[in-house]
């Protein structure tokens, strides 16, 4: 009888929760270091928990001071700046074809970049790889 009446007591407690956030305004395309963000009780919605999920990534928009950062917020660190050159790659029907580009976007790994194929002036989205290289097409892992 007491060990139900604990359970529905405990039941009744509401859930604790923690969200991290900003400590101080980041701003876009920074890397987000353990000093700049806490762990609040609190839950918010669309934040998280987890700080390890976000030091060492990069503020894809400015994280304001005491605002939950979500996922969507930060990425992998850019590898490929705006107008910088790269190699393109284009993998399809059992060919591959490699040409200089440039890319039109800042990028990391696995973001879609606009690069301008260097030979054709035409400009096409591929998947930068974490070599550093543009891939329209098939992707090989």
């Amino acid at each position: 009888m007491i060990r139900t009446l604990c359970f529905f007591t405990a039941l009744a407690l509401p859930a604790q929760a923690e969200t991290v956030v900003a400590i101080k305004t980041i701003s876009a395309n920074s890397m987000i270091k353990m000093d700049d963000i806490t762990i609040i009780d609190q839950s918010i919605v669309g934040g998280e928990s987890d700080p390890a999920l976000f030091v060492g990534m990069e503020a894809r928009v400015a994280l304001y001071a005491g605002r939950a950062i979500s996922i969507s917020d930060v990425g992998l660190p850019a590898i490929i700046e705006r107008n910088q050159r790269l190699p393109l790659v284009f993998r399809g029907g059992g060919i591959t074809i490699r040409t200089d580009g440039r890319s039109l976007t800042r990028a990391g790994p696995g973001d879609s970049v606009r690069v301008m194929n260097l030979a054709s002036r035409t400009t096409v989205f591929a998947i930068l790889g974490d070599d550093g290289v543009a891939y329209v097409g098939e992707i090989d892992g």
